[in-house]
């Protein structure tokens, strides 16, 4: 697995981890850095901050183009999938659209629902549609 994927994955284990144990992004992200027999990868923590960074705006998007689902609604892993595809997209010139919607419907293919990579892919296209329409 690339060095990218695999940072991917972390990321998404403590979006994870902090939503469901109903801490702040901030605390899950320095326990997990603390506590790490190695040092996290440093796009895992560029992942994690950017959510933090732009939490409002990448909810207030996923809800914009979900299309009949609420976040409350959705799965947390799709969520917070969710979250990292679309601060990839949005705030990650370095990362191709195409290549955040794979890895984002990857993740969500290996650990969601059935139906997760379909949502995931569909919500996400849809933000790259739009992207040029769109203010930060």
């Amino acid at each position: 697995m690339p060095a990218r994927s695999r940072a991917r994955k972390r990321a998404l284990d403590i979006l994870y981890e902090s939503e469901m144990r109903g801490l702040s992004l901030g605390a899950t992200l320095s326990h997990r850095m603390a506590m790490a027999e190695q040092p996290l990868n440093e796009y895992t923590v560029a992942l994690v901050e950017g959510v933090i960074a732009h939490h409002d705006r990448i909810d207030e998007l996923i809800s914009t183009y979900s299309q009949g689902w609420t976040l409350e609604r959705m799965p947390a892993v799709d969520r917070n999938v969710l979250r990292i595809g679309v601060y990839e997209v949005m705030y990650r010139d370095d990362v191709p659209d195409p290549v955040a919607l794979d890895e984002a419907v990857s993740l969500a293919r290996e650990l969601s629902t059935e139906q997760s990579p379909t949502f995931v892919n569909g919500l996400l296209g849809r933000l790259v549609a739009v992207k040029p329409s769109l203010t930060l």
